[in-house]
């Protein structure tokens, strides 16, 4: 008895805790709108950008041109 109270727990837990998978973007109105890229943090404080090839970069300051991770 005691084992399937604890496993009901459990589920409805792991129920509650789990985020949507699919989450569309919506805008305030709840239309579908195209969602932004996520970039890494440190993507936004260096100004990373990526070049013609693909490959990320840092854009400016004392790093500047050094290959970093996008």
């Amino acid at each position: 008895m005691i084992r399937k109270l604890l496993n009901a727990t459990v589920v409805i837990g792991m129920i509650a805790a789990t985020p949507s998978l699919a989450a569309p973007c919506k805008d305030a109105k709840g239309k579908f709108v195209k969602c932004p890229d996520a970039k890494p943090a440190n993507a936004v404080k260096l100004g990373v950008v990526k070049d013609a090839k693909g490959k990320c970069h840092v854009a400016s300051g004392p790093k500047k041109g050094q290959f970093t991770k996008c």
